[in-house]
């Protein structure tokens, strides 16, 4: 059996979390048992997006998977091998059990299946925010920084009931949660805990990296700064791709 493994994140306009994702995926590359295969093993690692990509997601995932069982390439990638025995594993980087996890990740990976054949089979593995390891590196930033009061900031979901996950590892990091796409939002959980007496507040970005929301939520806490001129804020860093991240992936693609 051989196998390829592709790595899925959201999309973005901004050209940081893409880089980010290549890094990741280096990352995982070098987690391949020395005797998954004697070829290239960074051509077995890839990433993809679901949206603010050209094509389409099943698409991107029917091009990898040609990419990496194909015949072609000047022998850098795996041969052909007969049926089923090509397993492309596709990994959600997604920290929320929203509509695209829940749904349109999903349905996309079942055309890919579909046009793909029998030549591959696609499993799609847990989704990144279900890892129980996650929450230790969320800690790890949290053991950074010196504050007496802690809101994990998390994107938010219109699906019901996502958020339960971003409230129960809140209330095991000690933090309150808040939300930058829906309500309770960062201004009202400031607002009560200044009116409880904290005056050092941190914010951790529940998210996997630098990029657009990040720079707004940053441009966010200048203005609470000014709003509130006696309270110490500091904004801690989202995830972003290290080897501790690389390794709760590769723990996901074993599941």
């Amino acid at each position: 059996m051989s196998s390829a493994y592709l790595l899925l994140s959201h999309g973005s306009r901004d050209p940081r979390p893409e880089i980010a994702m290549q890094q990741l995926a280096r990352l995982v590359s070098h987690k391949l048992p020395k005797n998954h295969n004697p070829l290239n093993s960074e051509h077995l690692v890839g990433i993809a997006a679901l949206e603010m990509n050209p094509q389409p997601l099943h698409e991107q995932i029917q091009q990898f998977a040609k990419s990496a069982f194909g015949d072609a390439c000047g022998g850098l990638r795996l041969r052909r091998l007969s049926q089923n025995e090509n397993r492309l594993k596709i990994v959600p980087l997604f920290l929320l059990p929203g509509v695209h996890v829940m749904t349109d990740i999903p349905a996309e990976v079942a055309l890919a299946q579909q046009a793909t054949g029998q030549d591959t089979i696609i499993e799609l593995q847990p989704y990144l925010g279900s890892h129980p390891n996650l929450e230790k590196l969320l800690a790890k930033q949290i053991a950074t920084i010196k504050a007496e009061a802690w809101i994990l900031l998390a994107h938010g979901s219109r699906r019901p009931g996502s958020q339960e996950t971003v409230e129960a590892m809140a209330a095991s990091l000690g933090a309150v949660a808040a939300y930058w796409a829906g309500p309770p939002s960062l201004e009202s959980r400031v607002k009560e805990l200044v009116t409880a007496g904290y005056r050092e507040i941190a914010i951790l970005p529940y998210f996997l990296f630098a990029g657009g929301i990040t720079d707004a939520i940053a441009t966010s806490i200048e203005e609470l700064k000014l709003q509130f001129s006696a309270v110490n804020f500091q904004l801690a860093q989202p995830l972003g791709a290290s080897a501790e991240l690389a390794e709760l992936i590769w723990d996901l693609t074993d599941r």
